[in-house]
């Protein structure tokens, strides 16, 4: 099989292209702006890449679509504090690069597996977020947050109606905090535009406070990328095609806990690790800030954001297995190692 992964240098594309590679003898054809997570892989007999930008190389991504088998588009912008402060660019990129593939994908009768996302749900009211059933509920339009969420929730609907008006063959997946070695960058996290865990990290390595955004009582379920990657694959193996015209969420309702509990979990760690006493840091402290002066005027948040996992347990035997503070230690050990790289030139 021929396998398409524009973003392949991203933290998803990373991570199932290794999977990939080691566990089956398919092909991969990849797209990124740099190769800084996919460097061991560049001479790999089958990973064939392409340095480039979706929003310029269309015509390498549409022969390219022509030539897999199924189309894996994950570049996206994924990060709160773009979303408040650069909607439109969120739009652009995530909605209208990423409907150009679609329609590829419809013309050439390939199969896609697209990311969709947890926040599609929003603040959904039900205690466990069903891929069917739930309601999709999102805040008023002042509030530019929802322009993420909006955008992938609409790129879902068209996919499904192509699906059933023109026979398009598709999988959607909705990843809930996937977490591990190389989620965003400790250069994002310099700017202040990373995701929780990251974020939280570069803070500590820095003695920077962590910051608690509303008390940090919302609560997410996360999943570690090495139970997340059993769950992809299994959808893009696609046994007796179960996975054709689905919608799966892939999270760990076991890992339930609270950004504050994150914070503190990290902390702990962090307290008496080797490197903090090489570094001589002081241990940072925790504080509280409100949303509008962490992202701006714009943001929203939601207290809850747990998936149902019964649909793919139930077709594929899907079952993560990784506790919280084992995948927290390898995330910081990764960046604990990108760290002492940085003041480098590394291709990120």
């Amino acid at each position: 099989m021929k396998i398409l992964i524009l973003g392949v240098n991203g933290f998803i594309g990373s991570h199932i292209t290794h999977r990939i590679l080691n566990t089956t003898d398919w092909e991969v054809y990849g797209m990124d702006l740099g190769t800084s997570k996919v460097t061991e892989y560049l001479g790999h007999p089958r990973f064939h890449f392409s340095q480039g930008d979706i929003t310029i190389s269309r015509e390498w991504i549409e022969l390219h679509v022509k030539k897999c088998d199924v189309i894996l588009p994950l570049v996206a912008i994924a990060t709160p504090a773009t979303y408040v402060k650069n909607p439109l660019r969120v739009f652009e990129l995530d909605f209208e690069e990423n409907l150009k593939v679609i329609r590829h994908c419809v013309k050439y009768k390939k199969r896609i597996v697209f990311p969709s996302t947890s926040e599609v749900y929003g603040m959904c009211p039900d205690d466990e977020f069903d891929e069917d059933k739930s309601p999709l509920v999102t805040g008023p339009i002042a509030m530019d947050r929802w322009i993420y969420s909006t955008s992938k929730q609409l790129l879902d609907r068209i996919i499904w109606a192509y699906g059933w008006q023109q026979n398009l063959r598709f999988t959607l997946f909705r990843p809930f905090n996937f977490m591990g070695p190389k989620l965003d960058s400790l250069h994002a996290a310099k700017e202040g535009s990373s995701r929780l865990v990251t974020q939280f990290i570069w803070n500590l390595i820095n003695g920077e406070p962590l910051k608690l955004v509303d008390g940090g009582s919302q609560r997410r379920c996360f999943i570690d990328v090495d139970d997340a990657m059993n769950g992809l694959m299994m959808i893009l193996e696609n046994k007796d095609h179960k996975a054709d015209g689905q919608i799966f969420n892939i999270g760990n309702p076991q890992n339930d806990y609270s950004v504050k509990e994150i914070a503190e979990k990290l902390r702990s760690i962090w307290a008496d690790h080797p490197k903090r006493k090489e570094l001589n840091v002081p241990l940072s402290q925790i504080e509280i800030s409100s949303s509008g002066d962490f992202y701006g005027k714009g943001y929203q948040d939601v207290l809850t954001r747990t998936p149902s996992i019964n649909k793919i347990q139930q077709t594929f035997g899907f079952k993560p297995t990784i506790g919280i503070d084992e995948s927290l230690k390898k995330s910081l050990e990764h960046f604990l190692l990108e760290y002492a790289t940085m003041g480098r030139d590394v291709d990120n």
